[in-house]
């Protein structure tokens, strides 16, 4: 049960190549110095737009969204058909992680309450993991381990997980359960998008059949994500919560390789960011 502490929180969707738009809404936080808040939970791309907003790393993930993450290494559907990753971490992680590392000193310093949301694969649960400068490139990396489209399965804890979006796709419920009562959660969808049974969850049986748990948590996901979306608007008695979605505009896709409309979208997210920071 959440207790009557008055956290603040700070909840992080994911969406691959959609992050771009959380991008922008922390960048802007980051020109205001606006970080009033005692938690932040992320998942897949989110914890990484997390975590660089905590190490006031201005303009590092555009460069990870618009320049690494467009390079042929990274996303290829001619590996993936041959076998090989569609999104290829392992490349991203080594490159961003020698060339544009996240400030782990600046990260920690602050003393805020970070964590990062994976899936096990044993049972479908989630998994919130305190985020520490020993574990912290290991749990963003199976975070962002999506499956299927990511070929490997990591392990944190002994454990084989996979994309923390997959059994919490925006866990808001987690910060309401730490004692969060103002909440802001940065979306990557519209605010009127609802998940439906895609052909993922209609393979995933055949595809993960190692993995049932995994299976269970992806049939489950359209479900959980509608309820999150319900929970966000109508929040229990005691909790706010500040919605921060795309608008109309946004045409950002999760595999979308166009600079043009990264630009734009990202533009759009400091634009909401603005906003966000009136709102709070």
């Amino acid at each position: 049960m959440a207790t009557n502490s008055g956290k603040t929180a700070l909840v992080v969707e994911g969406g691959a190549m959609r992050g771009i738009f959380a991008a922008g809404v922390l960048d802007a936080f980051m020109e205001q110095s606006f970080l009033p808040f005692d938690m932040v939970i992320g998942v897949s791309a989110g914890s990484i737009n997390a975590a660089a907003y905590l190490a006031n790393q201005h303009g590092r993930n555009y460069k990870v969204f618009t320049d690494y993450s467009l390079r042929p290494e990274y996303i290829s559907w001619k590996k993936f058909l041959l076998g090989g990753h569609l999104m290829d971490l392992d490349w991203s992680w080594d490159i961003t992680g020698s060339e544009l590392p996240i400030n782990i000193d600046l990260l920690f310093e602050k003393n805020i309450d970070f964590e990062i949301g994976i899936t096990l694969n044993v049972d479908g649960s989630s998994r919130f993991i305190k985020a520490t400068p020993e574990n912290l490139s290991d749990v963003m990396k199976a975070s962002c381990s999506v499956p299927l489209f990511y070929r490997n399965f990591l392990k944190v804890d002994g454990e084989i997980v996979a994309d923390g979006g997959v059994s919490a796709p925006i866990p808001v419920e987690r910060a309401i359960e730490k004692g969060a009562t103002k909440i802001m959660v940065i979306r990557s969808r519209k605010s009127d998008y609802r998940m439906k049974n895609g052909n993922e969850n209609k393979l995933s049986r055949f595809l993960f059949r190692k993995h049932p748990g995994l299976t269970k948590a992806i049939q489950k996901r359209p479900d959980i994500y509608n309820q999150t979306i319900e929970l966000i608007n109508h929040p229990p008695a005691g909790v706010e919560i500040i919605d921060v979605c795309p608008t109309d505009s946004f045409s950002t896709k999760r595999f979308t390789q166009d600079k043009e409309i990264l630009d734009k979208d990202y533009r759009l997210g400091k634009e909401q960011g603005i906003e966000a920071i009136k709102r709070w």
